[in-house]
């Protein structure tokens, strides 16, 4: 079970002013409300599916054990979750998402 925090602030979407935002999703939803709670983000910042965190709250999460990750990997993931196929690993959601799309291509002449 992991828990992962991406790379947004690096993104004009995840600036905010002079605040600079991550995402975090995780295996389970289980795994995300607890680590929210131990880096003290309120259960009621829960977006469905992720938290977005600032800066302190995603390195907080990177000492107790999140993973991090780029924008385009947890886009991947989340898409992947969204379609009814698991979250994945971030070396494996850019696969899997590939091959859904290739699955829905017209086949050729």
């Amino acid at each position: 079970m992991t828990v992962y925090v991406d790379d947004m602030y690096l993104h004009p979407m995840g600036r905010f002013g002079r605040m600079k935002m991550s995402h975090m999703i995780a295996d389970t939803e289980e795994e995300l409300h607890a680590m929210a709670s131990r880096i003290g983000i309120a259960r009621r910042w829960y977006q469905g599916d992720h938290y977005d965190v600032s800066m302190g709250m995603r390195e907080k999460a990177i000492s107790l054990g999140a993973r991090a990750i780029t924008l385009k990997q947890l886009a991947f993931m989340a898409n992947n979750r969204r379609a009814g196929y698991p979250l994945g690993t971030p070396e494996t959601a850019e696969a899997i998402a590939e091959q859904r799309f290739a699955d829905k291509r017209p086949m050729e002449a």
